[in-house]
């Protein structure tokens, strides 16, 4: 903009503003302009410099300092610890015993004193038998007459405010060090100062004129608008940005999340998050020496330490199951099964449990579920684990259901959260077989995000299940990391005002 674009649309307080910095030789500080332009409030000041700084026309420059003062005269009157335990080696001829330092200073302050009387070299201090000496040094002798930088650093401060600039910054940093004898503050000055552009709107001249910066219905309605000056509005001046209310980003890729099954014909379910090993190792097959039981990777409770188990015909079957292998053909892990490994309490760690609840409850196809939830698990955090997380699980038994309608329903899944690049390899799971890990492509790398398989007799059986069950655990805070171009997991859960205000609801 033009310096005469801008003077047409300057509100009162810019122009009082620019011919009170006029006055004051084109700098200045807040508080001079205030005086000088018969502000009612410095917050007017503030405000217009603000505006004017964003058009151009002056410049607001500010030094932050620390600024010191005495929190209280109680060691001046009462004098440090050191230097009352300095007089009085003074009157003890210059040495004395442990136990004579206590007339002078409490227990408290004693070790504050030994500790400041050796740092300083007033005096040295020596164990001999079950006695402590204090003998005064040569420095202890020099400063019996005179002051200390410290305390000649809390003298001045008695008397005001000290900058940081017009102290020493050992002594400072050592006062600061000692509780309750300073405060520090920091303290912004700030000055104003004319632009180039700022003087030549003054030199093409600037008035301060009353006008009117909104149209109100009185105003039309009486037809006193005629009558007024209405201030220019120009449409390129900074406004403020305004934010909407908005979920959070893992709020709403939830949502989506599902809203997508649901489209699908998925039903939501959901279970507890303590539950025996039983239903989160044993009913899915999982040994019970597995890894992934040890104490490194599950979380276990110590109230309860222990669940009872609701379905005994259930329980031994499962038993035989990992015994030889049930009716299945299988050989089983071929150990002897311990009931008291699989009634120990635990968080969850992946929401298979609510699946194989739910095909406990309904053995009978169709079945068609999925839960978004949370699960636990005993992982050093860092960016791209975290112990406690979030797992897109879902399954699916029917009559005839087959790997290539897993396939094609994750695909899908995926296709539908906007992923072109979907690919399947092969995997393990001690509960599925087949098993694969599905990956996504992500600016040119691929990048794994669950495992899938059917599950195995051995998991089904048990329950009288009779046809294949489809099974997938997909990683949900992976997923949004994706969405939002994000390196590390934790900014997901961080408490970050501005990456909500500008996150894209789409």
């Amino acid at each position: 903009m033009s310096a005469s674009e801008i003077i047409e649309g300057l509100s009162p307080n810019e122009a009082r503003l620019m011919l009170a910095l006029h006055r004051l030789n084109g700098c200045a500080a807040p508080e001079d302009v205030f005086e000088a332009g018969g502000f009612s409030q410095l917050v007017e000041v503030m405000n217009a410099a603000s505006w004017l700084q964003s058009k151009g026309a002056l410049q607001i420059y500010e030094v932050a300092r620390k600024v010191y003062s005495l929190r209280s005269t109680e060691a001046l009157e009462k004098g440090l610890p050191e230097r009352r335990a300095l007089r009085l080696l003074e009157a003890k001829g210059g040495e004395m015993d442990m136990k004579d330092l206590y007339s002078t200073v409490t227990k408290e302050e004693a070790s504050i004193a030994l500790g400041w009387l050796r740092k300083k070299d007033l005096a040295t201090i020596r164990k001999e038998g079950g006695s402590t000496t204090i003998t005064i040094t040569n420095t202890g002798q020099e400063m019996l007459d005179r002051k200390m930088e410290d305390e000649a650093t809390l003298d001045a401060l008695s008397k005001g405010d000290i900058s940081e600039d017009d102290l020493d910054k050992k002594t400072i940093t050592a006062l600061k060090s000692r509780q309750d004898l300073v405060v520090e503050k920091l303290v912004v000055t700030r000055t104003l100062e004319l632009t180039e552009l700022g003087r030549e709107m003054l030199e093409q001249g600037i008035e301060v004129r009353e006008e009117l910066a909104q149209l109100t219905p009185e105003l039309i309605q009486s037809g006193k608008w005629k009558d007024v000056t209405i201030r220019k509005y120009d449409v390129r001046s900074f406004a403020p940005a305004i934010y909407p209310g908005k979920k959070h980003p893992l709020t709403r890729v939830a949502d989506e999340v599902r809203r997508i099954f649901v489209d699908m014909g998925f039903q939501e379910i959901d279970e507890e998050y303590v539950q025996p090993a039983f239903w989160n190792m044993d009913a899915l097959f999982t040994p019970q020496d597995h890894p992934a039981r040890e104490l490194q990777d599950t979380f276990y409770l110590k109230r309860p330490a222990r669940i009872d188990l609701e379905d005994e015909d259930i329980v031994g079957k499962v038993c035989s199951m990992h015994e030889c292998g049930g009716g299945t053909g299988s050989m089983g892990w071929r150990y002897n099964w311990c009931r008291e490994e699989s009634e120990r309490a635990l968080l969850r760690t992946h929401t298979t449990v609510n699946s194989i609840r739910h095909l406990w409850k309904n053995p009978e196809p169709p079945v068609k579920v999925f839960s978004l939830s949370k699960v636990f698990r005993k992982e050093a955090i860092d960016a791209t684990h975290l112990p406690e997380f979030t797992q897109i699980e879902g399954i699916i038994m029917e009559e005839g259901a087959s790997f290539d309608m897993l396939c094609g329903i994750i695909r899908e899944f995926y296709s539908r959260m906007g992923f072109k690049d979907i690919r399947f390899r092969p995997g393990y799971f001690p509960y599925t077989e087949p098993s694969m890990e599905i990956e996504v492509r992500f600016k040119g790398s691929w990048m794994e995000l669950g495992g899938s398989g059917i599950f195995r007799p051995e998991v089904t059986a048990p329950f009288g299940i009779k046809h294949p069950v489809l099974a997938w655990g997909l990683g949900f805070e992976r997923l949004a990391m994706l969405r939002f171009d994000l390196k590390d997991l934790r900014d997901l859960y961080i408490s970050d005002v501005d990456m909500l205000r500008t996150s894209p609801l789409i």
